[in-house]
C-alpha cells in the first residue's frame, strides 16, 4: 500500500499548491491552461489507444461497456455525486464535482495504475507508483489552479482504487497478461481522449458510462485468446 500512499500525498500536496496559485492566475489564462492541458491530454490518449493489437477487442470493449455503463446510469450517478460536493463544500473552490470525477478518470484510467498497484501488493516493490506519483502531482498542481478543490478529493479514488488492487494482488496478478493490460490501456486511452475533449469543450461526453469498457476489455481479451 506504500505506493498507493504515496500517490494520494503527491495529489494533496500538488491540490494544495495548485490552491494557492490560482488565485493569482487571470481567468483568461486559467483558461488558456486548460485547452492546453486538454491538448496534452489527447495526446496521452493516442499514446495509450495505439498500443492495441487488435482494434476489434478495443471496439466490442467500447461498445459493450457503453451498453452497461448506461444501464447502470454510472455517469448520471457521478453527476449527482459532484453536484452533491459543490452543493457541500461551496462553488468557492470552483466546480469541486467536475474537478473530482475529471481527475479520478485521468488518474485511474491507464497501465501504471494497475500493473504498479499489482507489482506493489505481489514484491512490495512500488517504484512504478513512485513514478506515478511524481506526475500525477504535478499534473494535480495544474488540474487544481483550474478546476479548483475537487482534484484533491480524487485522492480518495485512488486509495480505493488503487490500494484494492494491491490487496488483491495476490488473487488478480494471474489474470492480467501482458495482452489484457495492453488491451486494457488501449481502451483507457480511448476514454483519456473523450476526457480530452470534455477538457477543452469540445463536446460533453459521458465518459463515466464507458468506464465498464476497460475490465471488459480484459474479460474479452481472455476469450479472445
Amino acid at each position: 500500500m506504500k505506493g498507493t500512499i504515496a500517490n494520494v500525498v503527491s495529489i494533496l500536496a500538488g491540490s494544495v499548491v495548485g490552491l494557492l496559485i490560482k488565485s493569482g492566475i487571470p481567468e483568461k489564462s486559467q483558461n488558456t491552461i486548460m485547452q492546453g492541458l486538454g491538448m496534452a491530454t489527447f495526446i496521452i490518449g493516442v499514446q495509450m489507444a495505439i498500443k492495441s493489437q487488435n482494434i476489434l477487442i478495443v471496439i466490442l470493449s467500447i461498445v459493450s461497456g457503453a451498453l452497461v455503463g448506461e444501464t447502470l446510469k454510472i455517469d448520471e450517478r457521478l453527476q449527482c455525486l459532484g453536484d452533491w460536493m459543490t452543493k457541500k463544500v461551496g462553488s468557492r473552490y470552483g466546480n469541486v464535482g467536475e474537478g473530482f470525477i475529471t481527475a479520478s478518470l485521468i488518474y485511474c484510467v491507464g497501465a501504471m495504475a494497475i500493473v504498479g498497484a499489482i507489482q506493489d501488493g505481489l514484491t512490495g516493490d512500488a517504484s512504478t507508483l513512485y513514478a506515478k506519483s511524481i506526475l500525477d502531482g504535478v499534473l494535480s498542481i495544474v488540474l487544481t489552479s483550474s478546476m479548483g478543490i475537487g482534484v484533491a478529493l480524487s485522492s480518495f479514488s485512488i486509495l480505493v482504487y488503487q490500494g484494492g488492487i494491491t490487496l488483491l494482488a495476490g488473487q488478480i496478478s494471474s489474470v492480467f497478461s501482458e495482452a489484457v493490460v495492453r488491451e486494457m490501456t488501449a481502451v483507457g486511452g480511448v476514454l483519456i481522449l473523450g476526457i480530452a475533449m470534455i477538457i477543452m469543450d469540445v463536446k460533453k461526453i459521458n465518459v463515466a458510462n464507458l468506464l465498464p469498457a476497460i475490465p471488459l476489455a480484459a474479460v474479452i481479451t481472455i476469450l479472445w485468446a
